[in-house]
């Protein structure tokens, strides 16, 4: 059995194993405009036990102090100093390779131009002479402004790119997000950008660097962006199962995509975590069992709905390692 197709496991509660949390937000701590249910109960009790919660985003828009101020109303204890963006990573970067007093063109919202100028950098307009572009979730960004953009860029000016997700929570409903523009430019100039979001690593390094912690944590619903990032950058994570993550997923992801842990809800940081028994056949834990049967996935027992997703990940994962494609899961009921 091939080690990516395991998981880990810890005799103490999460949050006292590790000393920073980076939770990610849209379906980890709320959906939508309403918190996850119980979400604000077990932050607070994370913190209780020690562990350093940071909230993360790849949201370049909005300023940490908007997003605390959000995060207050639901009910979450948060400052601004507790919210790091995909927007101050992409100041960061900028600034490690231009130093201070460069002078960037920006593209997006409010919270990019903010983290610019809190890098030490100067924001300009697109005619004006710049050293890098920096491009973000903006939705004031006039076509005009990218079209100028993208031809500086194919003629070499340095593209620092917050994030790529091609999907942005919205009150009407899911629209396009950054990443439908960072397409459109790449496929125009044919230069890829340096991305500061997850799942690439500076967003990850910047909350270490701000919040501390030895020994972090991240916490995310999203596997091709939390998950991901979390291997990228070298650390534990724990999947939560509150967001966009169903069976489906799960079971089709690939080693790069695999948590460490695997819980319905945050409630999973306050819990020993103990990783199935594998057998020939059989992968069970917590009174469930779980094999595959002819490319179908089987599930019997009762016990626990963590477990549950336990023992159906690493029999699914063990079956798409060997056969090389994922497990049938039709009439496999997720538990309630």
């Amino acid at each position: 059995m091939s080690a990516s197709a395991t998981l880990g496991s810890s005799d103490e509660p999460l949050d006292r194993r590790y000393d920073l949390a980076m939770l990610d937000l849209d379906g980890v701590v709320y959906i939508g405009p309403d918190a996850v249910p119980g979400a604000p109960q077990r932050i607070a009790a994370a913190r209780s036990a020690g562990m350093r919660v940071a909230f993360i985003t790849n949201n370049a828009s909005r300023p940490p102090a908007a997003v605390a101020e959000h995060l207050r109303e639901l009910g979450v204890d948060a400052g601004p100093d507790d919210v790091v963006t995909s927007a101050q990573a992409a100041g960061r970067v900028l600034s490690e390779r231009l130093g201070d007093g460069a002078r960037v063109v920006v593209l997006g919202g409010q919270g990019l131009a903010d983290a610019v100028a809190e890098a030490g950098l100067v924001r300009v307009e697109v005619e004006d002479d710049a050293e890098a572009v920096v491009t973000g979730y903006g939705p004031d960004v006039l076509w005009g402004q990218i079209m100028r953009a993208a031809v500086r860029i194919r003629d070499g000016l340095w593209w620092v790119a917050s994030n790529q997700d091609l999907t942005f929570p919205t009150t009407f409903g899911v629209a396009p997000g950054h990443g439908v523009l960072v397409e459109t430019l790449r496929r125009f100039t044919g230069v890829e950008p340096v991305v500061a979001g997850k799942p690439s690593r500076p967003l990850l390094d910047e909350t270490k660097r701000r919040c501390g912690g030895r020994r972090p944590l991240m916490v995310g619903d999203r596997l091709d962006t939390d998950i991901e990032g979390a291997h990228a950058a070298g650390v534990d994570s724990l999947l939560v199962l509150t967001g966009v993550t169903g069976l489906a997923e799960l079971v089709a992801a690939g080693p790069e995509l695999r948590p460490t842990y695997i819980a319905a809800d945050l409630a999973g940081l306050d819990q020993p975590h103990a990783a199935p028994e594998v057998s020939d056949e059989e992968v069970s834990l917590g009174g469930w069992t779980a094999r595959v049967d002819d490319g179908d996935l089987v599930v019997d027992g009762e016990g626990a709905p963590d477990d549950w997703w336990r023992v159906v990940a690493v029999a699914a994962w063990r079956h798409l390692d060997e056969a090389g494609r994922p497990v049938g899961t039709e009439g496999v009921a997720e538990p309630g």
